[in-house]
């Protein structure tokens, strides 16, 4: 089902997605909620950030953050690894350079030595999300998240990026697509602390509830 042909996302309210900063913030990264310590992750992110942008490897360390993100998610196995109290630090840098030897930057490299020296290798998972988050905020790329009862065609994101773009002031946007059928039909659009909520869920509930408070009654007067 197309959320731009769904009925309820007919009054969508783009107006309230203008917001730079308040949206960006909170939207960068969708996981970051879940994560165990959030401020000791963005402080080692930012501080590695900020020694990347001083050493002009700002891109690149961004696709080795991506990278270990990946690594981390698709892997059970390296994140419990990671934070082993059993295994001897030398073993972790050993495990480390075996999977990430050749496929990350040399600055990346010794930001994760660092890590096992400090006793910090648990959090890297945790880092890697925060310095994505920081990146796309820097960089003014916004996270839309798209929720529909059914899988949507690459013509409808495209067409949801395009109206985003176009009339609201996030001219970079990053396209997050989530099946829920527990909302019946139609989409729901959020974007950090903004929410149009079109689905038909939102309809029934709102139904639901005239009927309780007998609004249809005085409609009907």
């Amino acid at each position: 089902m197309s959320p731009a042909s769904c009925k309820p996302g007919t009054r969508l309210a783009w107006g309230n997605f203008v917001t730079p900063g308040i949206a960006n913030k909170s939207a960068a990264n969708p996981k970051r909620k879940n994560m165990p310590n959030p401020r000791l992750a963005a402080r080692y992110a930012k501080s590695l950030i900020d020694l990347a942008v001083e050493k002009d490897q700002l891109e690149t360390v961004f696709h080795d953050m991506e990278y270990l993100d990946q690594i981390c998610t698709a892997s059970r196995e390296f994140k419990l690894m990671l934070k082993s109290p059993i295994i001897a630090p030398d073993k972790k840098e050993s495990i480390l350079d075996a999977v990430l030897g050749g496929k990350i930057s040399t600055l990346t490299a010794t930001f994760n030595r660092l890590l096992v020296k400090k006793n910090r290798e648990s959090f890297l998972p945790e880092i890697a999300e925060a310095f994505i988050a920081q990146y796309k905020e820097k960089a003014g790329i916004y996270i839309v998240t798209l929720t529909t009862a059914q899988p949507v065609s690459a013509a409808v994101k495209q067409a949801i990026v395009d109206k985003i773009t176009t009339e609201t002031a996030m001219k970079k946007v990053e396209l997050v697509c989530a099946v829920r059928e527990d909302i019946i039909g139609g989409f729901i659009l959020e974007v950090g602390d903004h929410l149009v909520d079109g689905s038909v869920r939102f309809e029934l509930n709102n139904a639901r509830k005239q009927f309780e408070n007998n609004d249809f009654i005085y409609k009907m007067r």
